[in-house]
């Protein structure tokens, strides 16, 4: 029973991992796209602005799937070296997440002061 629990749980790990990369790689693409494009075209700074939160959105989204992984793998390590590891990882992961989130919300409510629409 315990070898199909571990079985299943590192075919998740990596799904989730897999999943999580194709989400911060896919964030990365599009930030590196609108920026080249808003460089040729001397965009604004509000644009600007738009163009990084949206690619923090995808970070967060990123390093939430990589902290639900670091999750199920810590309940299946046996050894306290793995466990010290992945909770190191997922430490970092998730002070950045909440850096990255305060952020966003510091950046929404300033709009919100200002009158202008919510980014989404």
């Amino acid at each position: 029973m315990r070898e199909w629990l571990a079985y299943f749980s590192d075919q998740a790990i990596i799904l989730i991992d897999a999943i999580a990369l194709l989400v911060i790689v896919g964030g990365t693409v599009e930030v590196v796209i609108r920026a080249t494009r808003g460089a040729l075209t001397h965009w604004s700074h509000p644009e600007q602005r738009e163009v990084w939160l949206r690619f923090a959105r995808w970070l967060v989204a990123g390093l939430t799937l990589q902290l639900a992984a670091d999750i199920i793998e810590t309940s299946i390590s046996t050894s306290w070296e793995t466990i010290g590891r992945v909770g190191a990882i997922a430490v970092i992961r998730t002070f950045l997440n909440y850096f990255l989130e305060r952020d966003l919300e510091e950046i929404r409510v300033r709009q919100h002061e200002r009158g202008s629409p919510p980014a989404p």
